[in-house]
């Protein structure tokens, strides 16, 4: 006992009581290293390759037009295809693999290209290099990684050394590693020793050049690249030793060449910088990761557990999800919601209505029902706060900036002459899409309830598995839904909340008790709210049919004759907005919903307001003659999900024989359509998941026309004007060669024609939709045919130059092995041997590598033979190598420039033609503009509204230390500080930005 006392006072007093939790897995170990690495590798790749002399690149090139034409067209398709990826981190797995992608097949093409001696660079000796010491550097990490877990399984190790390390990060340090000594062999080389002249190094020390004697050298050194280079090779890099040195590693050794005056007789022993410099890298790789897994954190790290924790809370970051990917060609999400819209639609729809199963489980009262449907606990309050918000659910940002205003005890903003405070409203309305693309738990958790819960969270004693059987369950020590004094939550379901027949919906809503820190009362998808001084709410339920049904039509007929008085106002709330549709359709939709408005309202309804839409716009009624049944027309569908133009639906100006005018619009039908540029110029950045559907199209459309075998013509040309005249000639004769002979290009292009056509909206005549379609289909196809021309062009300059196509498959191979015994000598057989102990493998793995990563080799081989012998030449296997090789730099041309057409289709239809608004701004994903309306009912009857709106949605966030430090509370409407994170930019807080860009005031009763 008394052991244990002193343990634990030595323990306090050296301030180790970390040491009890290092040998835990409640830290996570992060492992960049690499990217240091990645940072001096690409430092000293530039300072090596600006050391060398590179005016003589521009000397070889300035007289030959065609290879700086190759260079800019194979660097710049390959900019614009990684152009999305560039700042991206390891997440999406896209991203990480497009960057080694592409690194792969331009490197491979660049070393094929001329004039990369002249910088002092031997791409095939640097390629052949790197995949030997890549491919013998992830088998030996691989070997010592499992014989690091066997030392832990017995354990020899610490427990913490159980964290198996992630392949990913043993890939990319062995890249690095193998990548810094092909930097080293290239501009250093693999000179063991001069016989004639030793290293200086050897009487002097590594920084001799720092002295303060020698600071004037060192400018004029620095002037004088190439002199400064060979003195960091040969004081930095030079051999550690020979073998006489280290007897053990005698045969274990790479040795390196002799450099000397004339003939060097004999053989060098001296070990090759190249090998100390790769056991040097993969030492400390060993050390470090030694070094972290037995002794945790506390040598890396060394912080107490306070002083960590503290950090940790200002690290912190909540997990949202990123704007929804409508056009991806990888999203599982995206195929199930057309798979359940389909079903919804096509089984659904017309046959069965959960709407119908609600009304048979409703209960009747004196004529209405009552505590299922209609609410009226509200009605005996002077006044009333409320907000309506609608389409929430999709980026998190975006969701949970609309939420964290919501949940505010206050709002304080600016107008004209002064400013105003809002309080939160007591309740919240929401006009359906709850969770994109499709509701599941999944999205109705991380997209709604996620960002609603950090705003303001729910109370202590909710669970999230708790499913409410007999609603309202108010809070303990309350016996009914009026003495509930928090805020308060009614949602309708909007189209996609009913794509699994309202499933999902009826779980969260209907039988869920908190939305956040927002009570919801409601048991059914459609209700009726009675509030102060005459006012009710309507929330009609519209499901995919756009229109109530006959007993959702019978309830609110009954409440209407049973309960609204003649000098009642009704706000009626939909998730559609019939009135704007209607008018871009040319269509009648919600002749129900227009038949309780018009026939038994009659002049009541004062505001009909929806979503659906992701804008905002409000019209007002024109003073006329005509009955006027809505007096106000408000959409705001700006709760979070992408957003949508204003500028289509600027012609609407009638409903219901009434004439109405646009009082605001949010954005502006300006800045509406100046958004709509960004399809040019961002498309493929906000869709870079499109490629999986575009390259494919594109390499479809052409795959009949490769190869391309008389190109001959086009070469022979002197001036500029004949060459473009042959290439389009050309490219003609491969069109009416895919009309005339091809299948699978002829059938791709057909299918893509009947995809155009129905793509465009059925608004439009048939006529006008072939033409769109023909138009659009035709640019795609010229763009694929340019595309092919020039891929096609740039094979056949290389092996007209004997760069391509000189020796078969293995070129890259057996240029290596000649090269190999001339730098790297092997005296004591250490290869041989290796050879025998895998039984061949040694050589025959580098070799086939080495031919998989020579793309553009074996595309050039394979298309000379088929250009010789013909297509029926090649067997099944080597014509799937073939265009499996085309389609690696094919999908690497396609994919920008499908993604620049369909874009400039996209921005056309939108401010041109005025249609595809759903279309063309979904690719946009913009998380910004979002709004919520908040209206106050006042005593006197009259219904104030304020739109609020954040013009930038905050992308950053971080934990808020107002919410941090306030005392929690039982219930989080009553905190001062409800929301956990406030933006990591105070003056981007929406708190800070958020404005009023509407404001009106409906009276309850026409002024005389």
């Amino acid at each position: 006992m008394g052991s244990d006392k002193q343990s634990v006072g030595l323990l306090e007093t050296l301030k180790m009581e970390r040491v009890r939790t290092i040998l835990t897995h409640r830290y996570p170990y992060p492992h960049e290293h690499s990217r240091h690495a990645i940072i001096a590798v690409v430092v000293g790749c530039l300072f090596f390759i600006s050391s060398d002399n590179m005016h003589t690149l521009i000397q070889k090139l300035d007289n030959n037009i065609k290879w700086w034409s190759m260079y800019g067209c194979l660097l710049g398709f390959f900019y614009f295809f990684s152009s999305p990826f560039i700042g991206k981190t390891i997440k999406p797995s896209y991203s990480n693999f497009s960057r080694w992608y592409i690194a792969w097949i331009l490197v491979a093409a660049l070393y094929h290209l001329p004039s990369f001696l002249s910088m002092g660079v031997d791409l095939r000796m640097n390629l052949s290099l790197f995949l030997t010491i890549y491919v013998s550097s992830i088998l030996f990490l691989l070997v010592f990684h499992i014989m690091f877990l066997g030392l832990w399984y017995i354990g020899l190790v610490a427990r913490v050394a159980g964290k198996k390390p992630e392949i990913l990060t043993i890939i990319q340090n062995c890249a690095v590693l193998s990548i810094a000594c092909c930097v080293f062999y290239s501009h250093c080389g693999n000179r063991a020793i001069l016989r004639q002249k030793p290293f200086e190094r050897r009487n002097s020390s590594w920084f001799s050049f720092w002295k303060k004697e020698e600071r004037n050298t060192w400018v004029s050194k620095f002037i004088r690249m190439n002199e400064l280079k060979d003195q960091v090779c040969s004081s930095w890099f030079a051999p550690v030793g020979s073998a006489s040195d280290y007897p053990l590693l005698s045969k274990w050794v790479i040795y390196g060449e002799l450099a000397c005056s004339g003939s060097c007789p004999g053989s060098s022993d001296e070990i090759s910088p190249i090998y100390s410099l790769w056991a040097t890298f993969i030492g400390l790789y060993i050390a470090n990761y030694v070094v972290e897994r037995s002794s945790g954190w506390a040598l890396t790290h060394p912080l107490s557990v306070k002083e960590y924790e503290e950090l940790k809370k200002k690290q912190m970051k909540p997990d949202f999800l990123d704007m929804v990917p409508w056009y991806s060609g990888t999203s599982a999400d995206l195929f199930k919601t057309a798979f359940d819209l389909l079903v919804s639609v096509t089984v659904f729809v017309g046959r069965f209505d959960m709407r119908m199963m609600q009304a048979s489980m409703n209960k009747v009262q004196d004529g209405v029902l009552q505590g299922d449907i209609l609410y009226d606990h509200f009605s005996e309050k002077e006044d009333l706060w409320f907000d309506f918000m609608a389409d929430t659910g999709d980026g998190g940002n975006s969701s949970y900036t609309i939420a964290r205003l919501l949940a505010q005890p206050s709002i304080r903003v600016n107008t004209k002459d002064s400013f105003c405070v809002l309080p939160r409203g007591d309740l919240l309305l929401i006009g359906g899409d709850l969770a994109y693309p499709n509701p599941s738990a999944f999205t109705y958790e991380r997209r709604l309830f996620c960002p609603f819960e950090y705003a303001l969270q729910p109370p202590p004693w909710y669970k999230v598995e708790h499913i409410a059987v007999n609603k309202p369950e108010v809070p303990c020590g309350l016996s009914e839904l009026k003495q509930y004094d928090g805020p308060q939550c009614f949602v309708i379901p909007g189209n996609h909340d009913w794509f699994d027949g309202l499933n999902t919906f009826m779980r969260y809503i209907c039988h869920k008790s908190w939305l956040g820190g927002w009570f919801m009362p409601q048991k059914k998808s459609y209700f009726a709210l009675q509030l102060p001084n005459g006012w009710w709410v309507f929330g009609l339920d519209l499901a995919l049919h756009a229109d109530i049904d006959v007993y959702q039509f019978k309830f609110f007929v009954e409440l209407i004759k049973d309960k609204v008085g003649e000098n009642d106002s009704v706000i009626i709330m939909t998730h559609e907005p019939n009135w704007l549709l209607n008018c871009y359709w040319n269509d009648v939709s919600g002749r129900n919903v227009s038949h309780l408005i018009c026939d038994y309202l009659k002049g009541r309804c004062k505001l009909r307001m929806a979503g659906d839409l992701h804008h905002y716009m409000h019209h007002s009624c024109v003073s006329s003659d005509k009955p006027v049944y809505v007096q106000h027309l408000l959409v705001n569908g700006c709760g979070g999900a992408f957003l949508h133009p204003t500028h289509v639906f600027s012609n609407f100006s009638e409903l219901y024989g009434a004439s109405y005018k646009c009082e605001a619009a949010y954005p502006s039908f300006e800045d509406s359509s100046r958004i709509a540029l960004g399809n040019i110029l961002k498309f493929r950045k906000k869709n870079w998941q499109f490629d999986f559907i575009g390259g494919i199209i594109y390499f479809v459309l052409v795959f009949s026309m490769f190869p391309q075998c008389k190109l001959d013509h086009i070469l022979r040309d002197d001036s500029f004007s004949g060459h473009m005249r042959s290439f389009f000639s050309t490219m003609w004769d491969a069109f009416m060669y895919m009309l005339e002979h091809s299948y699978v290009s002829l059938a791709g292009a057909m299918l893509l024609l009947m995809a155009a056509i129905t793509f465009v909206p059925p608004k439009l005549s048939r006529k006008k939709r072939v033409i769109i379609g023909i138009l659009h289909v035709s640019a795609h196809l010229a763009a694929a045919l340019v595309l092919m021309l020039l891929l096609e062009l740039g094979i056949e300059t290389c092996i007209r130059h004997k760069l391509l196509a000189t020796s078969g498959y293995h070129t890259l191979y057996q240029w290596y092995r000649t090269v190999e015994s001339e730098h790297f000598p092997d005296p004591t057989g250490l290869r041989v041997r290796i050879e025998q102990w895998t039984f061949g493998l040694y050589p025959a793995c580098i070799k086939y590598l080495m031919s998989a990563f020579d793309v553009p080799e074996v595309m050039a081989v394979t298309r000379s033979n088929i250009c010789k012998k013909g297509l029926l030449s090649l067997s099944r296997g080597g014509a799937a190598i073939y265009y499996a090789s085309v389609f690696l730099y094919f999908w690497v041309f396609s994919t920008p420039v499908v993604s620049l057409v369909f874009g400039s289709y996209l921005y056309i239809c939108i401010n041109w033609l005025h249609i595809h608004f759903d279309e063309g701004f979904s690719s946009l994903r913009i998380a910004n503009y979002k709004s919520f309306t908040r209206f106050h009912l006042k005593s006197d009857g009259d219904l104030e509204v304020f739109t609020l709106a954040v013009d930038k949605v905050p992308k950053e966030w971080k934990l808020d230390p107002d919410w941090d430090g306030e005392q929690p509370k039982q219930m989080s409407h009553l905190r001062e500080f409800p929301s956990k994170w406030n933006a990591a930019v105070t003056q981007q807080d929406p708190i800070s930005t958020v404005r009023i860009v509407d404001h009106f005031i409906i009276p309850r009763t026409e002024k005389t």
